[in-house]
């Protein structure tokens, strides 16, 4: 009798002594929807992703076959997508893994691209002959593998704490009402990036894929997403006609007039130009949209774009930022650009020594930022005061009148507050 009580006892403890967030890893998030005030998604009919998915078009997909047939092409229909583990984007139909030599396609050869295309010799004018033609028809095969439509009334969410969307380029074109969670964008990596002559004055690299692409999207909200270029950092790359041979796009880039849009708790990490928000000066038609919501995110080793804004009214607020110690490309990071009016309050900096406060903001044609409450390495500063002093020579100065105030948020904590929590509860796994 006592050996059956203990195993009765041993029964118990195991159903009482649960782990730790047991209830959390349980629970279903996928019908989760984004909460009344929480940011410029909440506004109007509010964002409620695939919610409203009858069971049959609920999926759980665990390789890329299984994405592409969930996505239906970015219909409408209401469409609950569920990521297990790691999806790759860079497989076949039988989820053989595909690399940069299988896309290459009518003789396309790196050192022959490279040859032609020297400035020393092929000049200032755009690429064009056989091997810039054989670049795209080999970056459209490619284009045919990683890119996916993401449709109206969609929600994309990951499963436990480890589901990864590799190689992928989500592109939430012309859609409305869209719902990203819990899932780590990795590595959205371009085997044919473009050379461009005259961008920047020396010329750059292009490449094609964010991992997140809100193209004339509205009502979409991201939250716990960790966006990186795992796997295969730019930094890694070579130097090609002395420009770094850049593989990667945006992390996030809301563009081509995006509206009503919430990112929260989510991590962007060891990546050069992190968000774009608005995507031209000559875009006028970006005028009242571009309404953006950023809060509780951290920025850990961006080097610029966090974000950059044209247009947009963007509220940010509570996020951290992080630059690390060898971080010695950083650039700036808030980008105030044409006609953006960004409400920057109560965010967290953390720089090594040669990083100053004047660094964090850049502006291009921008005339104004709001910006209160901001800590520096702990200690509270005045961010536009700074800037201007320091920038008055080389940028115009910025007033603090946007021209709107939030109120369409929940709580905002102290810059302080905020920074502990977002280091505790930002990215993919972390939905508490």
């Amino acid at each position: 009798m006592r050996i059956r009580h203990l195993t009765i006892t041993a029964a118990l403890l195991g159903t009482l002594c649960l782990p730790a967030h047991a209830d959390e890893q349980v629970r279903d998030i996928s019908r989760d929807t984004l909460a009344p005030n929480d940011g410029w998604a909440s506004l109007g009919t509010g964002t409620t992703g695939g919610a409203a998915a009858d069971d049959a078009h609920v999926y759980t997909v665990a390789d890329r076959a299984g994405l592409v047939r969930a996505l239906d092409g970015g219909s409408d229909t209401p469409k609950i997508i569920k990521i297990a583990g790691t999806v790759d984007a860079n497989t076949d139909d039988a989820g053989r893994r595909l690399d940069c030599a299988d896309y290459a396609t009518d003789g396309y050869d790196l050192k022959k691209y490279l040859t032609a295309y020297d400035p020393r010799t092929w000049g200032a004018d755009k690429p064009s002959g056989p091997q810039e033609e054989a670049r795209q028809a080999s970056a459209a095969r490619q284009a045919e593998r990683v890119v996916f439509p993401v449709g109206s009334n969609t929600t994309i969410v990951g499963l436990g704490s480890s589901a990864v969307l590799k190689g992928a380029s989500l592109q939430v074109k012309g859609a409305d009402n869209v719902i990203v969670r819990n899932v780590e964008l990795r590595d959205a990596y371009d085997c044919f990036p473009v050379w461009q002559p005259n961008t920047g004055g020396l010329g750059d690299w292009k490449t094609a894929y964010d991992t997140l692409w809100l193209n004339g999207a509205t009502h979409v909200w991201v939250d716990h997403v960790t966006a990186s270029d795992q796997g295969h950092p730019d930094a890694g790359e070579p130097t090609c006609f002395a420009r770094n041979y850049l593989r990667h796009d945006g992390l996030l880039d809301i563009t081509n007039g995006s509206d009503l849009v919430t990112v929260s708790w989510s991590r962007f990490a060891a990546h050069d130009k992190a968000m774009l928000i608005g995507n031209g000066d000559n875009v006028t038609s970006d005028r009242g949209k571009l309404r953006v919501t950023l809060h509780h995110n951290e920025f850990d080793g961006v080097v610029q774009r966090a974000p950059r804004v044209r247009f947009g009214q963007v509220h940010l607020y509570d996020n951290r930022y992080v630059v690390p110690e060898d971080s010695l490309d950083y650039r700036y990071s808030i980008g105030v650009s044409t006609e953006s009016r960004i409400y920057a309050e109560n965010n967290a900096f953390h720089t090594p020594s040669h990083v100053e406060v004047a660094d964090l903001v850049k502006s291009w044609n921008g005339t104004a930022l709001h910006a209160s409450g901001t800590l520096f390495n702990g200690y509270p500063v005045d961010l536009l005061t700074i800037h201007n002093a320091y920038n008055s020579g080389s940028e115009r100065d910025l007033t603090d009148d946007v021209g709107w105030t939030p109120t369409l948020h929940g709580t905002v904590d102290s810059a302080a507050v905020a920074d502990r929590a977002v280091a505790r509860g930002a990215g993919a796994g972390r939905i508490r």
